[in-house]
Protein backbone atom coordinates (compact mmCIF):
# COMPACT_ATOMS: atom_id res chain seq x y z
CA UNK A 1 0.00 0.00 0.00
CA UNK A 2 2.90 2.73 0.54
CA UNK A 3 4.34 3.37 -2.91
CA UNK A 4 5.19 6.08 -5.15
CA UNK A 5 1.48 6.25 -6.60
CA UNK A 6 0.92 8.99 -9.46
CA UNK A 7 -2.77 8.35 -8.69
CA UNK A 8 -1.94 10.59 -5.68
CA UNK A 9 -1.43 13.52 -7.77
CA UNK A 10 -3.85 13.29 -9.69
CA UNK A 11 -6.35 13.55 -6.90
CA UNK A 12 -4.61 16.54 -5.60
CA UNK A 13 -3.87 18.54 -8.37
CA UNK A 14 -6.90 20.77 -8.22
CA UNK A 15 -6.12 21.46 -4.99
CA UNK A 16 -2.67 22.41 -5.52
CA UNK A 17 -3.43 24.62 -8.61
CA UNK A 18 -6.31 26.35 -6.99
CA UNK A 19 -3.35 26.75 -3.93
CA UNK A 20 -1.19 28.22 -5.87
CA UNK A 21 -3.92 30.60 -7.86
CA UNK A 22 -4.74 31.86 -4.53
CA UNK A 23 -1.75 32.54 -2.74
CA UNK A 24 -0.99 34.61 -6.20
CA UNK A 25 -3.76 36.56 -5.90
CA UNK A 26 -3.10 37.12 -2.05
CA UNK A 27 0.29 38.26 -2.94
CA UNK A 28 -0.86 40.52 -5.86
CA UNK A 29 -4.12 42.04 -3.97
CA UNK A 30 -1.59 42.63 -0.83
CA UNK A 31 0.47 44.32 -2.77
CA UNK A 32 -1.88 46.31 -4.86
CA UNK A 33 -3.82 47.43 -1.23
CA UNK A 34 -0.32 48.33 0.11
CA UNK A 35 -0.51 51.42 -2.25
CA UNK A 36 -4.25 52.77 -1.08
CA UNK A 37 -4.22 54.63 1.65
CA UNK A 38 -6.93 54.54 4.42
CA UNK A 39 -7.35 57.13 7.56
CA UNK A 40 -6.00 54.61 9.62
CA UNK A 41 -3.26 52.19 10.28
CA UNK A 42 -3.48 48.22 10.77
CA UNK A 43 -3.53 48.90 14.61
CA UNK A 44 -5.80 52.16 15.49
CA UNK A 45 -8.27 50.12 12.98
CA UNK A 46 -8.50 47.24 14.86
CA UNK A 47 -8.57 49.39 17.70
CA UNK A 48 -11.01 51.61 16.89
CA UNK A 49 -13.50 48.32 15.88
CA UNK A 50 -12.58 46.66 19.32
CA UNK A 51 -13.54 49.74 21.41
CA UNK A 52 -16.34 50.52 19.46
CA UNK A 53 -18.16 47.09 20.15
CA UNK A 54 -16.91 47.64 23.86
CA UNK A 55 -13.58 45.26 23.58
CA UNK A 56 -11.68 47.19 25.30
CA UNK A 57 -10.00 44.65 27.19
CA UNK A 58 -8.99 42.71 24.12
CA UNK A 59 -5.26 43.67 23.13
CA UNK A 60 -3.35 44.64 19.66
CA UNK A 61 -0.29 43.62 19.71
CA UNK A 62 3.19 43.81 17.25
CA UNK A 63 3.37 39.77 15.67
CA UNK A 64 6.95 38.82 13.86
CA UNK A 65 6.77 37.65 10.86
CA UNK A 66 5.01 38.00 7.03
CA UNK A 67 1.28 37.21 6.94
CA UNK A 68 1.07 36.21 11.02
CA UNK A 69 -1.63 38.42 12.01
CA UNK A 70 -3.93 36.08 14.51
CA UNK A 71 -6.62 36.53 16.93
CA UNK A 72 -5.67 34.89 20.08
CA UNK A 73 -9.01 33.94 22.17
CA UNK A 74 -6.70 32.51 25.47
CA UNK A 75 -5.13 35.70 25.56
CA UNK A 76 -7.64 37.72 24.09
CA UNK A 77 -5.58 39.36 21.95
CA UNK A 78 -4.80 40.80 18.14
CA UNK A 79 -1.21 40.18 16.73
CA UNK A 80 -0.69 42.02 13.74
CA UNK A 81 2.62 41.33 11.76
CA UNK A 82 5.28 44.87 11.17
CA UNK A 83 3.32 45.72 8.03
CA UNK A 84 0.24 45.80 8.87
CA UNK A 85 0.22 47.10 12.09
CA UNK A 86 2.24 50.24 11.19
CA UNK A 87 0.44 50.57 7.49
CA UNK A 88 -2.13 53.57 6.72
CA UNK A 89 -3.66 51.32 3.73
CA UNK A 90 -6.13 49.25 2.35
CA UNK A 91 -4.21 45.76 2.61
CA UNK A 92 -3.96 46.70 6.26
CA UNK A 93 -6.67 47.88 7.47
CA UNK A 94 -8.96 45.12 5.48
CA UNK A 95 -6.67 42.00 7.57
CA UNK A 96 -6.55 43.73 11.00
CA UNK A 97 -10.10 44.43 10.38
CA UNK A 98 -10.61 40.78 9.89
CA UNK A 99 -8.67 39.55 12.90
CA UNK A 100 -10.73 42.16 14.64
CA UNK A 101 -13.78 40.22 13.51
CA UNK A 102 -12.86 37.14 15.18
CA UNK A 103 -12.86 38.81 18.20
CA UNK A 104 -16.36 40.26 18.14
CA UNK A 105 -17.06 36.43 16.78
CA UNK A 106 -15.33 35.44 19.93
CA UNK A 107 -17.08 37.90 22.18
CA UNK A 108 -21.01 36.91 20.49
CA UNK A 109 -19.83 33.47 20.96
CA UNK A 110 -20.79 32.92 17.13
CA UNK A 111 -21.39 29.22 16.38
CA UNK A 112 -19.04 28.17 14.17
CA UNK A 113 -15.99 29.78 15.83
CA UNK A 114 -17.16 27.87 19.06
CA UNK A 115 -17.19 24.29 17.23
CA UNK A 116 -13.84 25.54 15.49
CA UNK A 117 -11.95 26.06 19.13
CA UNK A 118 -13.08 23.17 20.20
CA UNK A 119 -12.25 21.08 17.52
CA UNK A 120 -8.70 22.52 17.16
CA UNK A 121 -7.05 19.35 19.47
CA UNK A 122 -8.57 16.76 17.36
CA UNK A 123 -7.57 19.15 14.31
CA UNK A 124 -3.60 19.47 16.01
CA UNK A 125 -3.24 15.58 16.97
CA UNK A 126 -5.44 14.24 14.05
CA UNK A 127 -2.72 14.30 11.39
CA UNK A 128 -0.43 12.27 13.81
CA UNK A 129 -2.77 9.49 14.42
CA UNK A 130 -3.32 9.55 10.25
CA UNK A 131 0.42 9.39 9.97
CA UNK A 132 0.85 6.43 12.93
CA UNK A 133 -2.20 4.27 12.10
CA UNK A 134 -1.79 4.58 8.48
CA UNK A 135 1.78 3.21 8.52
CA UNK A 136 1.02 0.40 10.93
CA UNK A 137 -2.17 -0.27 9.19
CA UNK A 138 -0.44 -0.80 6.13
CA UNK A 139 2.59 -3.14 7.59
CA UNK A 140 -0.31 -4.97 9.20
CA UNK A 141 -2.60 -5.08 6.32
CA UNK A 142 -2.78 -8.75 5.79
CA UNK A 143 -3.76 -9.24 9.47
CA UNK A 144 -7.32 -8.78 10.95
CA UNK A 145 -5.64 -5.40 12.57
CA UNK A 146 -4.92 -4.14 9.33
CA UNK A 147 -8.69 -2.85 8.51
CA UNK A 148 -9.42 -1.38 12.31
CA UNK A 149 -5.77 0.31 12.03
CA UNK A 150 -6.71 1.87 8.79
CA UNK A 151 -10.32 3.07 9.25
CA UNK A 152 -8.63 4.67 12.31
CA UNK A 153 -6.30 6.88 10.17
CA UNK A 154 -9.14 7.69 8.30
CA UNK A 155 -10.86 8.87 11.32
CA UNK A 156 -7.72 10.96 12.10
CA UNK A 157 -7.73 12.24 8.95
CA UNK A 158 -11.21 13.24 9.02
CA UNK A 159 -10.96 15.08 12.12
CA UNK A 160 -8.69 17.88 10.11
CA UNK A 161 -11.64 17.50 7.37
CA UNK A 162 -14.09 18.49 9.71
CA UNK A 163 -11.50 21.48 11.29
CA UNK A 164 -11.02 22.50 7.13
CA UNK A 165 -15.17 22.96 6.69
CA UNK A 166 -16.18 24.20 9.96
CA UNK A 167 -13.21 26.61 9.41
CA UNK A 168 -14.69 28.50 6.41
CA UNK A 169 -17.98 29.91 7.59
CA UNK A 170 -15.49 31.10 10.99
CA UNK A 171 -13.05 33.10 8.41
CA UNK A 172 -15.89 34.18 5.61
CA UNK A 173 -18.24 35.45 8.43
CA UNK A 174 -14.97 37.67 10.03
CA UNK A 175 -14.27 39.11 6.35
CA UNK A 176 -17.77 40.24 5.32
CA UNK A 177 -17.90 41.90 9.22
CA UNK A 178 -14.79 43.40 8.39
CA UNK A 179 -15.44 44.90 4.79
CA UNK A 180 -18.87 46.03 6.64
CA UNK A 181 -17.52 47.92 9.46
CA UNK A 182 -14.41 49.57 7.55
CA UNK A 183 -17.15 51.32 5.31
CA UNK A 184 -19.99 52.30 8.06
CA UNK A 185 -17.17 53.58 10.16
CA UNK A 186 -15.65 55.81 7.48
CA UNK A 187 -12.31 53.71 7.79
CA UNK A 188 -11.75 53.72 4.07
CA UNK A 189 -13.37 55.33 1.22
CA UNK A 190 -15.41 53.35 -1.56
CA UNK A 191 -12.34 53.06 -3.80
CA UNK A 192 -10.40 51.61 -0.71
CA UNK A 193 -13.52 49.22 -0.19
CA UNK A 194 -12.59 47.77 -3.25
CA UNK A 195 -9.35 46.91 -2.38
CA UNK A 196 -9.79 46.07 1.14
CA UNK A 197 -12.95 43.28 -0.73
CA UNK A 198 -9.98 42.15 -3.04
CA UNK A 199 -7.40 41.27 -0.63
CA UNK A 200 -9.61 39.45 1.83
CA UNK A 201 -11.71 37.51 -1.42
CA UNK A 202 -8.22 36.29 -2.45
CA UNK A 203 -7.39 35.33 1.59
CA UNK A 204 -10.52 33.48 1.47
CA UNK A 205 -9.56 31.15 -1.32
CA UNK A 206 -6.82 30.14 0.48
CA UNK A 207 -8.60 28.89 2.78
CA UNK A 208 -11.00 27.12 0.36
CA UNK A 209 -8.24 25.22 -1.49
CA UNK A 210 -6.59 24.16 2.18
CA UNK A 211 -10.22 22.46 3.23
CA UNK A 212 -10.43 21.24 -0.64
CA UNK A 213 -6.76 19.93 0.05
CA UNK A 214 -7.25 17.98 2.80
CA UNK A 215 -10.56 16.70 1.35
CA UNK A 216 -9.54 15.26 -1.58
CA UNK A 217 -6.54 13.41 0.77
CA UNK A 218 -9.37 12.18 2.70
CA UNK A 219 -11.09 10.84 -0.85
CA UNK A 220 -7.61 9.39 -2.14
CA UNK A 221 -7.37 7.36 0.89
CA UNK A 222 -10.85 6.44 1.50
CA UNK A 223 -10.28 5.14 -2.43
CA UNK A 224 -6.99 3.22 -1.50
CA UNK A 225 -8.61 1.73 1.76
CA UNK A 226 -11.67 1.12 0.65
CA UNK A 227 -11.48 0.20 -3.31
CA UNK A 228 -8.59 0.61 -4.74
CA UNK A 229 -6.29 -2.00 -3.88
CA UNK A 230 -5.87 -4.79 -5.86
CA UNK A 231 -5.96 -8.73 -4.72
CA UNK A 232 -1.61 -8.91 -4.86
CA UNK A 233 -0.90 -5.63 -3.14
Amino acid sequence: MFFFDPLYFVFMAPAILLMMWAQARVHLTYRRGMQVNARLSGAAAARYILDRAGLQDVGVELAHGFLSDHYDPRDRVLRLSQEVYHTTSATAVGIAAHEAGHALQHAHRYAPLMIRNAAVPAARFGPWVFTILLIVGGLLSRSPLGGPLLLGALAGLGCVVFFQVINLPVEFDASNRAKALLTEYGIVDPGAADDVRAVLNAAGWTYVAATLEVILQFAYYAYRIFGGRSDDE
